[in-house]
């Protein structure tokens, strides 16, 4: 084989690595349709080839985490006690309140409806200026509310959100990004008023199972399926992406998603024991020293 290299004119020296380029796209295409072929006469050899090939990514190289957790019957037993038993138990009905910081803008107000329109049994409530958040969580407290969710705002558009589970915690906050409204999705559908289903991933830690119980809380226990609606909150690499969709069955075999929107992001900064304190106790705190390796991740 010719060194490119050593070609002085610029036009044969293109030619040649066109040629050269073209020829090794072709013996790799070649490859692949031999592979297809003799995978589809031999199933077996196609699992194992799918076996052996499992690429490195920073989920599956993830630093080794001793509060991950399996089948743990002293987790279990934990959870069996803990702020959300009542609601997994007893059947509690959620009960939510969403309210702003101060003097919210448009944008805040836009977002705190689509937060309504997702979770079922919610209630907006516009805050006044002498409204603090101790006089909110006992005006929760005495309407039988479950929850309460408070979007904060910084320059105008929406960048936090705090979860507060009544009536003794915890509280959450977390970093709001990447929003993107129903509106402003192409295609998106129109919701109903059906229960969504919930599907909840990668919440794998201790503290991750709070994180996913204290999502399941917001919802009804039973969804209803003829609605054929999904909310899905996908943890990767600690951000939590939430993402609504219908199914649309095309036939018997065959089902698509439709996107209903919103989608947004989530960054949990602390958790916090017991209702919203600025001197309460927090359980977890995300502090920038913690950030020890790109492979390390808490939820």
């Amino acid at each position: 084989m010719v060194e490119i290299n050593t070609i002085k004119n610029k036009l044969k020296r293109e030619e040649l690595y066109q040629k050269q380029k073209n020829a090794k796209a072709k013996a790799k295409r070649d490859r692949r349709t031999t592979l297809q072929k003799e995978e589809s006469s031999n199933p077996e050899k196609k699992e194992k080839r799918l076996a052996e090939n499992v690429p490195n990514t920073l989920e599956n190289t993830r630093e080794f985490d001793e509060t991950i957790v399996e089948e743990d019957a002293e987790v279990a037993a934990d959870e069996a006690t803990d702020e959300f038993s009542q609601y997994f138990q007893n059947g509690l009905t959620p009960k939510i309140l969403i309210t702003t910081s101060k003097g919210p803008s448009a944008s805040v107000y836009e977002f705190a409806t689509e937060l309504v329109d997702i979770f079922p049994n919610t209630h907006f409530v516009k805050r006044k200026p002498q409204f603090e958040m101790k006089h909110i969580i006992e005006f929760s407290k005495n309407r039988d509310f479950t929850d309460i969710m408070v979007i904060n705002e910084d320059r105008k558009e929406p960048n936090a959100l705090t979860l507060i589970h009544l009536p003794d915690g915890p509280t959450a906050h977390f970093k709001l990004s990447s929003i993107q409204l129903s509106k402003d999705i192409e295609g998106h559908g129109r919701t109903s008023s059906h229960k969504p289903e919930l599907i909840l991933n990668n919440f794998n830690t201790r503290l991750g199972h709070t994180i996913g119980r204290m999502f399941t809380a917001l919802f009804p226990h039973v969804p209803e399926f003829q609605g054929r609606q999904v909310a899905t909150l996908h943890n990767q690499r600690d951000f939590i992406f939430f993402r609504r969709h219908r199914y649309v069955f095309k036939n018997a075999k065959r089902v698509n998603l439709q996107e209903l929107g919103p989608r947004f992001t989530l960054k949990l900064k602390w958790l916090q024991k017991g209702t919203f304190d600025r001197k309460g106790e927090h359980e977890w705190m995300f502090k920038p020293e913690m950030e020890t390796s790109r492979r390390r991740f808490f939820l």
